[in-house]
């Protein structure tokens, strides 16, 4: 007879990067129910963008995620934007587009990494985390800084990349190229790899849908859905079609972000080949009135923004729908019947951002 028990997996865990804590329902060492709870980043950061003008929001929404900080950013800043009726120069939706998949890389590569170490893989784990790190000399270079590069603004960018940054751009994408090839080899056809993720935590394309699933974990599914794909910034101009997987596993999941990294590498090649010349910002005089919703595609999938403003410099309501959060309802289908050694593979392959998710 099957003895259940009630163990709590989290806060602190060595595969979260972040505290969540799921209250997991065991017949022996089989999982039939999990339970999540949330709650202990909570920073009341919606409240506190009511008491910020709408340029010190900039900065504000920058640390709802550090990894994703800035299309945290162009989100907010298109919202305003909207309100504001402000037309973005060329060149400063070619700079968000370079700095928005420089971002996507550096988040693919560190889920990556955490997700080697979810099942033992530490020599990948430290590769993954060595490249990365060129990224972030990178971000630090033409942003200003490692993470959080506050290179955003209403209106454009605050920075431009002189053509000494643009070599050295194309010659670190190169190099990362080069070194990241191998280890996607090694991801998608290592034998122990796909025994820890074929057929873990599988999703099927309708619950998928039915439960919102975005980002990696709807596309590993077969859903092709991107926000991308709507144009928005300069990617109506550049050459892109979304990563998507049928499996509905783990390993599907996986395969996605693995082929999002040297997409990402073609996108930033692509649009500094077309960066046009001009202004990298226009004047944000006024004050916003009205209400807006921005959507982009954040590295875990599509996040939304609803600003309501009423034409002062203060936003009367900010809302934030980060992608994790639609992805809690999909992890919680994957968990019940798999074995408690797959939980930790499961939750790091939804990429969970727990930080965004509770601000």
């Amino acid at each position: 007879m099957a003895i259940q028990s009630l163990i709590p997996f989290g806060p602190q865990h060595p595969v979260f990067p972040e505290p969540l804590q799921l209250r997991l329902v065991l017949e022996d060492e089989k999982v039939v129910e999990a339970l999540p709870a949330l709650g202990y980043v909570h920073r009341g950061l919606e409240k506190i963008a009511q008491q910020r003008d709408i340029l010190q929001d900039v900065f504000l929404v920058e640390r709802v995620c550090g990894i994703c900080s800035f299309i945290h950013s162009v989100s907010y800043c298109r919202g305003v934007e909207m309100l504001m009726g402000l037309t973005v120069p060329d060149r400063a939706r070619y700079l968000r587009v370079v700095w928005s998949e420089m971002s996507r890389l550096h988040s693919h590569l560190l889920w990556l990494g955490l997700m080697s170490d979810s099942f033992g893989f530490e020599n990948l784990f430290m590769q993954s985390f060595r490249l990365r790190e060129k990224v972030l000399d990178l971000m630090e270079a033409t942003g200003g800084n490692r993470v959080i590069m506050s290179s955003c603004c209403i209106g454009g960018v605050r920075r431009d990349l002189t053509p000494d940054l643009i070599k050295m751009i194309r010659t670190t994408l190169d190099d990362v190229e080069r070194e990241l090839e191998p280890i996607i080899v090694t991801m998608r056809d290592d034998y122990t790899v796909q025994q820890r993720t074929v057929g873990v935590g599988r999703l099927t394309k309708e619950e998928a849908y039915e439960l919102g699933a975005v980002g990696p974990v709807a596309r590993g599914c077969g859903i092709q859905m991107d926000f991308r794909t709507t144009g928005y910034e300069a990617y109506g101009d550049l050459s892109f079609k979304p990563v998507v997987f049928e499996g509905g596993d783990c390993y599907a999941r996986c395969k996605v972000r693995l082929y999002e990294m040297p997409q990402s590498i073609a996108l930033m090649r692509e649009a500094l080949d077309k960066l046009p010349e001009g202004a990298i910002a226009v004047p944000a005089k006024g004050n916003p009135d009205g209400e807006a919703i921005s959507r982009c595609e954040q590295p875990r999938g599509e996040v939304i923004y609803y600003l309501r403003a009423n034409n002062t410099r203060n936003l009367e309501r900010l809302r934030i729908r980060t992608p994790t959060f639609a992805n809690l309802a999909p992890l919680l289908k994957m968990l019940p019947g798999c074995h408690l050694a797959d939980v930790p593979v499961i939750v790091l392959a939804i990429d969970p951002c727990i930080s965004c998710t509770e601000r």
